[in-house]
């Protein structure tokens, strides 16, 4: 399923369970639960960096899972409900009072994909995995969250229209190229995780007030904050 590790000021929120890593309900519910608790025990300095094991980031929702009945109304309706169970899981990382990173040890697909982008700083692999939004090639829309995430975090129309129209897998360098990852300079899993961890303690030094870094983080991005219901509190904690 998933794990929470603590080390010092930076939480690693680590997905496991099957090499794919697909979100299935009890799979959301779970990683919802581990940001709540990492929130909880933030302080200033706290860092989030979100990873997984093996071949996969993610590769999505758990279409298996949601076709395992043979309905089309079942199916359907699992669907909707995956969708609708991780909205509250995407909320919550633009909520963390805490830098994120997002350290892709490979392949991060749809939903997979958009739990990468959640996160302030998007990292991976040179040598191995792909991003793939596969909605266009198997049939589905796009959910409202979604395609806001994309505006929200993709500047180009060139990159937008390279992750959602085409079907391609969008290997690292043109995941760096077309702006949708920070880095792809990493040659094996170790090397991004340590590479996330680097930027994590930069970034844990400077012991700023989460709940200042939240409100800012949510002041970016005002259309995908309000779909997913967030508000970008005013702070004022100046530092004289």
């Amino acid at each position: 399923m998933c794990t929470l590790e603590k080390r010092g000021d930076l939480f690693f929120l680590t997905l496991t369970g099957d090499d794919e890593h697909r979100f299935h309900p009890n799979t959301i519910a779970s990683i919802l639960s581990l940001l709540e608790q990492a929130k909880s025990q933030s302080t200033r300095g706290s860092v989030l960096i979100t990873t997984g094991h093996g071949k996969f980031f993610s590769n999505g929702f758990d279409l298996a899972w949601a076709l395992s009945d043979g309905s089309k109304t079942v199916a359907a309706n699992r669907l909707d409900q995956m969708v609708v169970s991780f909205k509250p899981v995407v909320a919550a990382i633009l909520d963390l009072p805490m830098p994120t990173i997002a350290a892709l040890n490979g392949h991060a697909a749809a939903a997979g994909l958009m739990l990468a982008l959640s996160h302030d700083y998007v990292f991976m692999r040179k040598d191995r995995g792909v991003l793939y939004m596969s909605e266009v090639n198997i049939g589905l829309s796009m959910p409202d969250y979604f395609a806001a995430m994309v505006r929200a975090k993709i500047g180009t129309s060139t990159a937008r229209r390279e992750l959602l129209l085409s079907g391609k897998k969008i290997r690292g360098e043109e995941a760096v190229a077309l702006g949708i990852v920070d880095s792809a300079a990493y040659d094996s899993e170790g090397g991004v995780v340590e590479a996330s961890v680097r930027l994590g303690e930069k970034l844990a030094a400077k012991k700023w007030s989460g709940e200042v870094y939240a409100s800012i983080r949510k002041s970016l991005y005002p259309e995908l904050c309000e779909i997913l219901g967030l508000e970008a509190r005013i702070f004022a904690q100046p530092k004289l």
